[in-house]
C-alpha cells in the first residue's frame, strides 16, 4: 500500500511539503516555509506541522526538487523528524547549507545527484528530470514504487531558450508516459495564465532599453534566487561598462554561491563591493538588490529612505523592480515606490516595460506535460484551491476522449490519498496545520496561541506606546513602555532608560522613516530588544505601539 499526504502547498502558496510512505518507509519531498502576514506579530516563518511525520517515526530521507525558500526554507525544522540523507542538485544543496550552519547541523548528510541520475531509498527508487524554472538546477522527481511510478514536476515552466543552455527534458517525460505513470503531481501556479510562459531572455530588449536610457546609478531589485536575472544584468553591464554592486544579504550569499558553482559568470573586474558604489561616477554603476517585495528593513527599502550605509540615490538613478508582486505585499511595494518617488528617482516595474517573466509555466505547458505524462491518476499541486480546481479542469479537458479516462484527485493538504491493488482514493486526513517559527521558538497556528505568545512568552511581553503627530512626524510626549511577565531589579529605572533609548531612535530617523508605521516599529522593536538583552540579559518579545496624533 502506497500512501501520499501534502503536508503543505496545497490550497496555499508556500510551505510545500509532501510525504510519500511504502510500508515501513516514508520520504519527504521538499521543506518550504511560507513568509507570515502582518497581522503575525513577531513571527519570521511559517512552516507545516509535523506531526504526521513523528506518527511515521520520521522519514527515511528529505528529496528536493530546487532551492527556493517555499520549498527548502523548512529543512533546518524538518530534519529532527528525517533519519537519512537530504538529497538534491548541487546548487540546491549549497543554499540548503549556510541553514545548516546556522542551525548546529553542519554533520548532517548531503547527497548531490544530477538529472537523470537515479537513487533508491528503500523500496523507492527517485530519477531526476531537468526542468527549467527561474533558477538553475531545478528537477522533477519519477519515484518508483512496488505499485507504480509516481512523478513529481515540482516548480517548472518549458522554457526553450534557457540561458544555461540546460533544456526542459521533454523526452525522459515521454518516455515515462509511455511506460506507465501511476500519478502525476504537477504545480498548479500559473494554469490560470493562458498560453505560454516566456522565457527568461525575454526581459533582455525591456533591459536593454533601460541600460540605454539610464543616466545615473541603476538598481535592479529582484528576488535573492533569481540567479538568470542577475546573469542578465550582469551581462548587460559589461557591454554598457558599469560596475556590478550585490547589495543586501541574500544577493550577496546568493551570488557568491552561484559564482563558485558556476552557474553566474561575472567577468573578471566588474564586480564592487557595495561600499565602493559611491566611489565611481552614477553612469558607471549597477546595483543589484534585495527587496522587491518591499520587506521594511531590506537593502532596497533602507536605500528608499535614505538609510543604507553604502547606497544612496540622486535625482537622475532608475530604480528597476524586476519582480511580481506576491500577493498581500503589493501595500508595502507601494510604500518603497512612494518613497523611491520623494528621492526623484526614475521607477520601472512589471506594469511598465516587460522586466520580469514568472518561473512557472502557464496553461498550454501544464496540458503539455499532462499529455506527456498520460498519468492513471492526476493529483494538482503548488496553489491555492482555485488554481487547483483550474488545474484538475484543464486535465479532463485533456484527457477527454481517451479510455480508460484518468481519474483526477482533487485534495487539500492532509488528505490521505491510498493506492493498492483495487487503485487510488482519499481514505482520511493526516494532522495537519502550520506552526510558527520566531527565532529558535516555535509556537502553533491560532489566535489564542498567538495571544499567548503575546502575553505569556517566556521571557514576557514587552510594549511600547509612543505617539507621533500626525502632521510633522514630531514625538509628543515621553514614549511609555508596558511590560507583562517582564520582572527585573530596578525596573524603574530599566523602563526610563529605556523610554530614553527610544526617544533617541526616534530622533535620529528622518522624517520618511518616522511617519513610515512599519519602519519605524521594526527600528524600534530591533533597539529595544539589543538594550533589554544587554541590560538585562532577557529577550523579551517587543511589540510597538504607534499612536498618531
Amino acid at each position: 500500500m502506497l500512501e501520499i499526504v501534502p503536508l503543505g502547498g496545497l490550497g496555499e502558496f508556500g510551505m510545500n511539503m509532501l510525504a510519500l510512505t511504502y510500508g515501513e518507509t516514508t520520504i519527504v519531498i521538499d521543506a518550504g516555509v511560507m513568509f507570515p502576514d502582518p497581522e503575525l506579530l513577531g513571527v519570521d516563518r511559517i512552516i507545516p506541522d509535523l506531526t504526521y511525520l513523528q506518527q511515521k517515526g520520521g522519514a527515511a530521507a528529505l528529496v528536493l526538487t530546487h532551492g527556493h525558500e517555499d520549498h527548502i526554507g523548512g529543512v533546518p525544522h524538518v530534519l529532527a523528524h528525517v533519519r537519512g540523507p537530504i538529497i538534491g542538485t548541487p546548487f540546491t544543496l549549497a543554499l540548503v547549507e549556510p541553514k545548516l550552519k546556522e542551525h548546529g547541523l553542519e554533520d548532517r548528510e548531503l547527497q548531490s545527484v544530477r538529472p537523470r541520475q537515479r537513487t533508491t531509498v528503500g523500496p523507492f527508487e527517485i530519477e531526476f528530470i531537468r526542468v527549467t524554472h527561474s533558477m538553475p538546477d531545478c528537477v522533477a522527481l519519477a519515484i518508483r514504487t512496488p505499485l507504480g511510478t509516481i512523478v513529481h514536476t515540482g516548480d517548472f515552466k518549458i522554457d526553450q531558450t534557457p540561458l544555461d543552455g540546460e533544456h526542459f527534458d521533454l523526452h525522459r517525460f515521454a518516455e515515462l508516459g509511455a511506460e506507465g505513470v501511476l500519478a502525476l503531481l504537477a504545480d498548479s501556479t500559473n494554469v490560470d495564465r493562458r498560453g505560454f510562459t516566456g522565457s527568461e531572455t525575454e526581459v533582455v530588449d525591456a533591459f536593454e532599453e533601460i541600460f540605454t536610457s539610464a543616466q545615473g546609478k541603476l538598481i535592479v531589485s529582484a528576488f535573492s534566487s533569481s540567479i538568470y536575472r542577475m546573469q542578465i544584468v550582469v551581462d548587460l553591464a559589461a557591454q554598457f561598462d558599469r560596475k556590478v554592486a550585490f547589495v543586501g544579504r541574500g544577493m550577496i550569499e546568493n551570488s557568491a554561491i552561484a559564482q563558485r558553482l558556476g552557474y553566474l559568470r561575472v567577468p573578471a573586474g566588474l564586480q564592487i563591493r557595495d561600499t565602493d558604489v559611491m566611489s565611481y561616477p552614477a553612469q558607471d554603476v549597477l546595483c543589484l538588490t534585495t527587496g522587491s517585495q518591499g520587506e521594511p528593513m531590506s537593502a532596497l527599502s533602507r536605500i528608499a529612505v535614505d538609510d543604507h550605509r553604502s547606497v544612496k540615490l540622486a535625482d537622475d538613478d532608475t530604480v528597476v523592480i524586476s519582480a511580481r508582486s506576491i500577493p498581500g505585499n503589493e501595500k508595502a511595494i507601494g510604500r518603497v515606490m512612494n518613497h523611491l518617488a520623494r528621492r526623484g528617482t526614475s521607477i520601472i516595474h512589471e506594469g511598465m516595460k516587460h522586466v520580469h517573466v514568472s518561473g512557472h509555466g502557464s496553461e498550454e505547458e501544464l496540458k503539455l506535460v499532462l499529455s506527456l505524462v498520460k498519468p492513471r491518476y492526476f493529483i494538482p499541486v503548488h496553489g491555492e484551491f482555485r488554481q487547483l480546481s483550474h488545474h484538475a479542469g484543464v486535465a479532463k479537458r485533456v484527457f477527454a476522449g481517451r479510455d480508460p479516462r484518468p481519474d483526477v484527485l482533487l485534495i487539500e493538504n492532509g488528505d490521505i490519498v491510498t493506492f493498492d491493488d483495487e487503485g487510488g482514493r482519499v481514505t482520511g486526513k493526516a494532522p495537519v496545520g502550520r506552526v510558527l517559527i520566531d527565532g529558535t521558538r516555535t509556537g502553533e497556528i491560532g489566535d489564542e496561541v498567538l495571544r499567548d505568545r503575546r502575553h505569556l512568552a517566556e521571557d514576557g511581553l514587552v510594549v511600547p506606546v509612543v505617539a507621533i503627530n500626525k502632521q510633522h512626524g514630531t514625538l509628543e510626549g515621553v514614549p511609555d513602555i508596558i511590560t507583562r511577565g517582564f520582572v527585573m531589579e530596578n525596573s524603574q529605572e530599566l523602563l526610563a532608560d529605556g523610554a530614553r533609548v527610544l526617544a533617541e531612535v526616534f530622533e535620529q530617523a528622518s522624517l520618511e522613516e518616522r511617519t513610515d508605521q512599519g519602519i519605524i516599529k521594526e527600528k524600534l522593536r530591533v533597539e529595544l530588544r539589543r538594550f533589554f538583552r544587554r541590560r538585562s540579559g532577557r529577550r523579551p518579545f517587543v511589540l510597538p505601539v504607534i499612536m498618531e496624533i
